[in-house]
């Protein structure tokens, strides 16, 4: 498909640069594209209302790292500024990245981050971490080999590391403290992302209390995140386009539940992208979810028969994007970009500090 189909205008000012607050006020539109009309307007607060008895939400429980690291570039007794933005783990000291700016780096490039070089292995204790440059690829990416591997490389991350804020926040302002507690979600535990998954950010533990009580069942799975999420679509077509793989993982107790409330008639609910996307990775051609641990690069697009997920909640997406895809596909191109219309039109607050939607999967 052209990838210009995907495109719309959005004001500047429609991009959220802070999280409502608290959590769970943010607005949340309904898209249903079997409803008459197939937009509506209500708030978050108002999900277990929206949902039934028997439905089962599917959380993703990835934890955001401190991902951005800031530093220096040594070659040759010359130093250059850099940045990069980890995406992808490749074993206990080896990570993919982003470079900012990618053309100074090559192989074998040192770099450090934190406090002054040459401090070797004593890095973690001393707020300095180091690493050579292995490979170079593609749109800015290359492979680091930390001095650091396992758990110590971890905490040296965690120490020298900001949060990685989309690109369209980071621009407009610095991170900075309340980001430690705004891009996570209240349910993160597993320590592996670099972009939050942000539908996930308006729930709080109220809200798990009123879901429960709703008889609402909620499950947790495991995707980590990568920056590549954030890269637009260059190509100027889907079929030309090639998405970052990202580590997911889920349980075999996870998927025999979902499979006896899918059969009991409950709806899966899937919280954001990135768990839906998980979810139909894991799951057979006949829409049974199966246990799943691995790597996933799965493109959804206009034309993708949905196995397993029935709805979704999802925050508002960046024109041209995959994910702008992802949610055109599950209702419909058409209806999304009257939903965006309406969205634009209406005041809504876009992306990952922004409002949410819960969306209806179109029946074919």
């Amino acid at each position: 498909m052209r990838v210009d189909l995907f495109d719309f205008e959005l004001p500047p000012e429609r991009i959220a640069l802070r999280p409502a607050d608290p959590r769970d006020s943010a607005r949340m539109m309904t898209v249903d594209p079997g409803a008459t009309p197939p937009v509506g307007h209500a708030a978050f607060r108002d999900l277990p209302s929206l949902l039934a008895p028997g439905d089962v939400l599917i959380l993703n429980d990835t934890r955001v790292i401190p991902a951005e690291l800031r530093g220096t570039r040594l070659r040759d007794g010359a130093a250059a500024s850099v940045s990069l933005t980890l995406h992808k783990r490749v074993s206990g000291h080896e990570w993919r990245a982003f470079a900012r700016p990618a053309k100074r780096l090559k192989p074998g490039d040192r770099l450090v981050f934190g406090g002054a070089a040459g401090e070797g292995d004593r890095a973690c204790l001393l707020g300095t971490l180091e690493a050579t440059v292995t490979e170079r690829g593609e749109a800015g990416e290359v492979g680091i080999a930390f001095d650091l591997s396992g758990p110590v490389l971890d905490e040296a991350i965690e120490a020298v590391g900001h949060v990685p804020l989309p690109p369209y926040i980071a621009s407009k302002r610095a991170d900075d403290t309340s980001d430690l507690r705004d891009y996570q979600t209240v349910y993160a535990r597993e320590p592996g992302a670099v972009a939050a998954p942000t539908a996930g950010l308006h729930f709080t533990q109220d809200m798990f209390a009123k879901l429960e009580k709703a008889g609402i069942a909620f499950y947790r799975v495991t995707l980590h995140v990568g920056a590549g999420t954030f890269l637009p679509v260059k190509a100027e077509d889907t079929a030309d386009h090639r998405m970052h793989s990202e580590w997911g993982r889920v349980d075999a107790k996870v998927a025999d539940a979902v499979n006896k409330a899918r059969a009991a008639g409950g709806k899966v609910v899937a919280v954001g992208t990135t768990a839906l996307r998980l979810l139909e990775s894991a799951a057979d051609e006949g829409g049974r979810l199966t246990e799943f641990s691995g790597d996933t690069d799965i493109f959804i697009e206009p034309g993708y028969r949905f196995r397993v997920v029935d709805r979704l909640v999802t925050n508002f997406h960046l024109p041209r994007s995959t994910l702008f895809m992802l949610v055109s596909a599950f209702c419909g191109l058409e209806t999304m970009r009257e939903a965006y219309r309406q969205a634009i039109r209406e005041g809504y607050r876009f992306y990952s500090y922004g409002d949410t939607s819960l969306l209806t999967r179109a029946r074919s």
